[in-house]
C-alpha cells in the first residue's frame, strides 16, 4: 500500500512463519531422532512460538490500514491473555516430569501418559493454544465480519500465504508439544511396539490437528469480552490449581 512501512510490511510475514519452522528443531520423533537435543527444549518451543505475534504487529502498524491496527492490537491482547495459561500447563507438567527436555518429559510417561494425571492440564494446554493460534472459537484478531482480515487485510501474494502458512504450521507444532507434553509422544501404545516409534508421534499429532481443524466448523466466534472472560476467570485460576495440586502430590 502507497503509505506502508514497505520494510516491517516485509519483515512481518517472515516473521510471523520463522518460529513455526524453528519449533520443530527440538521435537523428538524417537529416542535419537532430533535435529537438536538440547536439556531446556520445552523452554525454548515456549519462547519461540510467543515471537510470532510480533510479525503480526509488524503487519497492522506497517499496513497503514485502521482494521489492520485494530486487528493487531487484539492479537496482542490475546496473546497476554493465553499466554500466561498456556506456559502454567506446561509448567505442571514439568513439575510431574522434573525436566525441561521434551525427550525426557515423553520418558517420563513410561507407566502412563500425563493426560491420564493431568487431564485438565491438556483441555487448558488445547484451549489456549487455539487462542495462541488466532483459530476459532478464537480468531478475534481476523473478524471478517467486522475487521474485514485483522492485521492481514492489505497483504496478497506470497507474504499473504506466509501468514496462512504461519498459522497452519503452528497448528501442526502445538500438535507436536501437546502431544510430547500429554500423549507420551513417541512412545507406543502397550503391545503395538511392533509399530515405529516415529509412526506413534505422526499419529498423534495428525489426531489432535484434527481436533483444531474441527472446531473450526463447530463454534462461532466469542467476543472480546468473553475471549478475555475465559482466560482470567476460567483457565489461569484452574492452571494456577493445578500447579498447586502437582506441587502438594509431589
Amino acid at each position: 500500500p502507497s503509505g506502508a512501512n514497505k520494510g516491517l510490511f516485509i519483515l512481518g510475514p517472515i516473521l510471523a512463519i520463522a518460529p513455526a519452522l524453528a519449533a520443530w528443531a527440538v521435537i523428538p520423533f524417537s529416542d535419537g531422532l532430533v535435529l537438536a537435543n538440547i536439556n531446556a527444549s520445552l523452554l525454548y518451543v515456549m519462547a519461540i512460538t510467543s515471537v510470532t505475534v510480533i510479525g503480526v504487529l509488524m503487519a497492522g502498524w506497517a499496513s497503514a490500514n485502521k482494521f489492520s491496527l485494530i486487528g493487531a492490537l487484539r492479537a496482542a491482547a490475546q496473546l497476554i491473555a493465553y499466554e500466561l495459561p498456556l506456559v502454567l500447563a506446561a509448567a505442571a507438567i514439568v513439575m510431574q516430569a522434573g525436566t525441561l527436555s521434551m525427550i525426557g518429559i515423553v520418558e517420563a510417561q513410561q507407566q502412563y501418559w500425563f493426560a491420564i494425571s493431568q487431564p485438565i492440564g491438556l483441555g487448558i494446554f488445547l484451549v489456549a493454544s487455539l487462542a495462541e493460534l488466532s483459530r476459532p472459537p478464537f480468531d478475534m484478531p481476523v473478524a471478517d465480519s467486522e475487521i474485514i482480515f485483522g492485521a492481514f487485510t492489505e497483504y496478497t501474494g506470497l507474504k499473504f500465504a506466509f501468514y496462512l502458512l504461519a498459522e497452519y504450521g503452528g497448528i501442526v507444532a502445538f500438535a507436536a508439544v501437546a502431544s510430547v507434553l500429554y500423549l507420551g509422544g513417541y512412545l507406543p501404545l502397550p503391545a503395538m511396539e511392533f509399530i515405529p516409534e516415529p509412526l506413534w508421534m505422526f499419529a498423534k499429532i495428525g489426531a489432535l490437528s484434527f481436533l483444531i481443524i474441527w472446531l473450526r466448523a463447530t463454534f462461532p466466534r466469542l467476543r472480546e469480552d468473553q475471549l478475555q472472560r475465559v482466560s482470567w476467570l476460567v483457565l489461569i485460576p484452574l492452571a494456577l490449581l493445578q500447579i498447586m495440586v502437582v506441587g502438594v502430590l509431589k
